[in-house]
């Protein structure tokens, strides 16, 4: 462990919780109100429901990696799982970004640059916690 690593692992924690802006803005933008009014009750409460997962998925992750980045940078099996955890977390919603139809709600030159920085984020965040995870069993 180099507390280069430990830093690494730190700002990725922050990068992190700082997805949590665009998920803050995507109801917005999406116009969920009016968009999610005509399904069923149980649909709209399940689609929030689900959102608020991720989001606390997000900010755990988050908050996780930046207060033990000094313990994730070991190869211990707690840090090993969570990294694990981190890579298929972050790689399979990587992988979503070419399947996801945002263009049509890119409107403004701002939406554009913040998509392709969040897939920048999501392969980053993959590449690190995958990195972790095989440097952990060497």
């Amino acid at each position: 462990m180099t507390l280069n690593d430990v830093l690494l692992v730190q700002i990725a924690g922050v990068l992190q919780l700082c997805i949590l802006v665009a998920s803050a803005i995507v109801p917005f933008q999406m116009d969920w109100k009016r968009e999610l009014g005509t399904l069923p009750k149980l649909h709209r409460q399940l689609y929030l429901i689900y959102g608020g997962y991720v989001v606390l998925g997000i900010t755990w992750l988050g908050i996780t990696t930046l207060s033990c980045a000094e313990y994730l940078v070991e190869p211990t099996p707690v840090a090993r799982a969570f990294c694990i955890y981190a890579t298929l977390f972050w790689g399979i919603r990587l992988s979503l970004q070419t399947i996801l139809d945002a263009k049509p709600f890119l409107t403004r030159w701002w939406l554009t640059a913040g998509y392709h920085l969040l897939t920048v984020l999501f392969a980053s965040f993959t590449f690190l916690f995958g990195w972790l995870t095989i440097r952990s069993f060497l």
